[in-house]
Formats: C-alpha cells, structure tokens, sequence
C-alpha cells in the first residue's frame, strides 16, 4: 500500500465514522458542510481527494480536526466555534448565523439571526411537532405562525408551532437568537 493510498483510506474510514458517530445523513453533512453529496460519497469511499478547501468544510460541519480525521478518533476538550467561523446563511436582509453543532440538524437547532430593516424570515411548515423558541436580543420582531400574530420587543421570548407556515418580521433593524426544536 503506497502513503497516499492509506491516507485516503485512513481519511475515508474516519470521515464516515465521524458522520455515523453524529448521526448525521450524506445530505446532511452536503447541507452543512457546502459540500455535494456526491463529493461527500465519493472522499467517504476513497474515490476522491478533497482540496484542502472542501476538506475544511467537512470538518467544520463534522466538529473534528484534520488531525482527528486522519487519527480517527474525536478531539478531547471544549469545542469552541470562534466567532469568525461559524457558518453564515444570508438572504432577503436577514443574516443567519448557525451556532448549534452539526450533531444538532434536526433535534435542537441554534441561530444568531441578525435582521435589516423590514426584512423578514419567511418559513415553509417544518416536520411535524417541531417549535421554536425565539429571544429578542435588539430591536422589534413581529412573530407570525399560522393566524397567530404576536409583536416582541427586547427580552422578549416568544415560543410558538413551527410546523405551519411561520415568519419573523423586523420592524427595524433587530438581532435575536432562535431554538428550533425537532425540525
């Protein structure tokens, strides 16, 4: 076996590893890493080598270090996203920012949501059962899920069904965090 070789398969073993032991699907980790599922297969099967670009990707949606994927075993210690690099959704004046861990899609869900003036987070139902928890760090939000209405203002917290058709509306510039549980 050359070197490359058993760094690929070494790489493969524990990418795989490290997406079972977080219980996460392909497209999950496509979703949170950016990266397609067909290139998450494709490196997870020793088929491809990922640019260091797409490497880093992986291991910030998986939680683990370059070394902790060739090493294949987690990182001890505290976990710390550095404010720079937690990853960043923007759209329609809204800038999410994740804060939960990849392990957390779909059970507990965290976002730093920074809004524009009048922009609004205009939500499709999520499964069945699922809420959310919204605090209002800065500024005024309007909470719409279904034909609820209800209007916030900091320190506020509101909690409503998020498995209808739901939407934040910013009557200002605002800042808040959102749980979403059970998405």
């Amino acid at each position: 076996m050359t070197p490359r070789s058993d760094i690929h398969d070494r790489l493969a073993a524990s990418l795989r590893a490290a997406r079972k032991a977080r219980g996460l699907s392909l497209d999950a980790v496509a979703k949170l890493s950016g990266v397609s599922r067909s290139m998450v297969s494709q490196i997870e099967r020793g088929e491809s080598s990922p640019t260091v670009a797409i490497l880093w990707n992986l291991t910030q949606a998986l939680q683990v270090d370059f070394a902790g994927l060739l090493e294949g075993r987690p990182r001890p210690g505290i976990e710390v996203t550095r404010a720079g690099t937690a990853p960043i959704i923007a759209r329609d004046g809204v800038t999410i920012r994740i804060l939960s861990p990849a392990e957390a899609v779909g059970v507990n869900e965290v976002y730093d949501l920074l809004f524009e003036p009048e922009a609004a987070l205009i939500s499709d139902p999520h499964s069945p059962g699922c809420r959310e928890h919204l605090t209002v760090l800065e500024g005024r939000l309007q909470i719409v899920s279904g034909t609820d209405v209800e209007d916030l203002g900091p320190g506020d917290v509101a909690r409503y069904a998020a498995d209808r058709e739901h939407r934040i509306v910013a009557e200002g510039a605002a800042r808040a965090i959102l749980i979403v549980q059970g998405s």
